[in-house]
């Protein structure tokens, strides 16, 4: 057989262009359509970076007004996803629950298979405005809480808080969330993404291309690591545990999740921002016990390995403070990804190809019966 030289994961292979985002690595920092995302979080509404994302540049004050407007218009939850999300059982994963959702709603678009760019856009819109709800829902029904319903004088941040939980969250406590959502956005050709983009090239409609990236989403190896930070907190309790749990889990060849980065190999460069929204929210709550617990891991963890924490790990705690249940985390990285999943649908119909690697065969050679 021919020696090929094979590239597994894809990993260090350009597929394509992309003018959404890259890390720049001279100052590790994640652009978002060449903004630094620690600027965008600083600064900017969610509301904002996804019209960013969609059209490449930060919207006009009536720009934005009109997509507010559009945003707040269409936060409930549609009656027929309402009852099919009742209809699944509360013992499967809040990730099949969203995953179904959007198919659903996919399937109660009339515009469906229109793959127009200005279809799509609209399409990006409402599943935006949309999946908040999905997600709020399922963690209420779980909890054997009912539906609250949106409110259409709060921002989105705001509103997500109100729907989940069923009172206005003080305000640290919803700048918080919406640094998370920003910094959750977009993160170029990670596997999901580049999912989403797969499905995109065979002319899949949009709604089939953010199922498939959900799915993609789900593995603890991409999103559902923020779940397992939280696991690995729980297992360990406090601080002064740290060391034989970590001695345990390393001679055990456990993988401990929330660290190291396929493209980061100096720190996660969103990291910074997200562990000073934890740090407040850890004041506002006053949990200092977690940040110990945070801060010795992460010690441990680099002076043994050398690899450095990566935006799941602040953020998992993060949603924990808030009142999240583990479970929901990753749909809530959904409800951010969504805006970059399909700015990359978009700008993969624009100048699509179908993506179609190939294989290097490796089993028996031609037999006959």
């Amino acid at each position: 057989m021919e020696a090929k030289e094979i590239y597994k994961g894809l990993a260090g292979v350009p597929v394509d262009y992309t003018a959404i985002s890259k890390v720049n690595a001279e100052t590790n920092s994640l652009l978002y359509r060449g903004y630094p995302v620690q600027e965008l979080a600083e600064r900017c509404a969610f509301e904002e970076v996804a019209l960013l994302l969609w059209h490449g540049e930060l919207p006009t004050a009536d720009a934005l007004a009109e997509f507010t407007a559009f945003e707040r218009a269409n936060r409930a939850l549609p009656e027929r996803v309402q009852q099919l999300i009742d209809d699944l059982p509360v013992t499967s994963h809040p990730m099949d629950v969203v995953r179904t959702a959007v198919s659903v709603l996919g399937a109660l678009d009339e515009t469906t298979e229109d793959n127009s760019e200005a279809a799509n856009l609209l399409k990006s819109k409402r599943l935006f405005a949309a999946l908040p709800a999905v997600v709020a829902y399922d963690q209420r029904r779980r909890r054997g809480e009912a539906l609250v319903e949106p409110r259409d004088d709060l921002d989105y941040a705001q509103n997500f808080l109100w729907m989940a939980f069923g009172e206005e969250a003080a305000p640290e406590v919803v700048d918080a969330f919406r640094v998370s959502m920003v910094l959750y956005a977009e993160h170029s050709f990670n596997a999901s993404t580049f999912t989403a983009r797969v499905i995109a090239s065979t002319t899949a409609d949009l709604y089939s291309a953010v199922t498939g990236a959900i799915g993609a989403l789900k593995g603890a190896l991409h999103g559902g690591a923020n779940e397992a930070v939280m696991h690995a907190f729980e297992e360990i309790g406090s601080a002064e545990n740290v060391v034989p749990w970590l001695d345990d889990a390393l001679e055990n060849k456990r993988k401990i999740m929330g660290f190291g980065h396929r493209v980061y190999k100096h720190g996660d460069s969103r990291v910074p921002t997200m562990q000073a929204a934890m740090e407040r929210m850890i004041a506002y709550y006053g949990r200092e016990d977690m940040l110990e617990l945070y801060r010795t891991l992460a010690g441990e963890f680099l002076e043994r390995k050398g690899i450095y924490p990566n935006l799941d790990y602040p953020a998992g705690p993060t949603y924990h403070l808030m009142g999240f249940d583990t479970q929901t985390f990753t749909p809530l990285f959904v409800a951010a990804r969504v805006t970059g999943w399909t700015a990359h649908v978009l700008e993969q119909n624009a100048s699509n190809a179908l993506i179609r690697p190939l294989s290097v065969y490796n089993g028996p050679e031609e037999r006959h019966l």
